[in-house]
């Protein structure tokens, strides 16, 4: 059994914001996949489905990005998870709009969401997809950026992201993160061509 987090805050709002792509990410694949239907649990929304024959427990915290981990952690110990079964969907500066990256563990890098995830389960031994929004260039326009709602030039690089997310997940379910960020990059490319 795998929990898989998307980020974002719950506001309808803020349905649209950059900083709401980990949203997005699991709500296609949960959606694609043919997941059961979303249910309130854990301060958050939960539903399940299998993929690549494992059972996979989605899951978008509604504490709000910077208590994302006040939900995380009551999931992972009611189902008796050790850290290394928790996929975090989230967005991130530090990547070109539409890259995406995969690694375990690893700081916060200012990153709110993942700061209250790793003081809530006492580690950052976790995995996380590292989805690109870019950075704005000035640091003082960080927060309106993150917080700014995609545009139509986003739009561009996200559809074919989540499409490939959500394409490829079985290879994540799988313990296979290079395929997997193999296959999001060749599909990614190919929509985009």
């Amino acid at each position: 059994m795998r929990l898989w987090v998307g980020l974002g805050n719950p506001e309808p709002g803020m349905a649209r914001n950059r900083h709401n792509v980990g949203f997005m990410a699991i709500d296609r694949i949960a959606h694609d996949h043919g997941f059961g239907p979303w249910r309130q649990r854990f301060r958050g929304v939960v539903a399940e489905g299998q993929l690549g024959g494992e059972r996979i427990i989605a899951l978008k915290p509604l504490t709000y990005m910077n208590n994302s981990g006040e939900s995380v952690q009551p999931a992972a110990a009611f189902y008796k998870l050790p850290t290394d079964a928790i996929t975090v969907f989230y967005d991130e500066l530090d990547l070109a709009p539409g890259r995406v990256r995969v690694k375990r563990a690893g700081g916060a890098a200012g990153h709110n969401g993942l700061r209250s995830m790793d003081k809530m389960l006492g580690t950052q031994d976790y995995w996380r997809v590292r989805i690109g929004i870019g950075h704005p260039g000035d640091k003082a326009r960080v927060l309106g950026h993150v917080l700014g709602n995609m545009s139509a030039e986003d739009q561009e690089w996200l559809v074919p992201v989540l499409d490939a997310l959500s394409a490829s997940a079985p290879l994540l379910a799988a313990d296979q993160p290079e395929p997997f960020m193999t296959k999001v990059a060749l599909l990614v490319a190919q929509a985009r061509a």
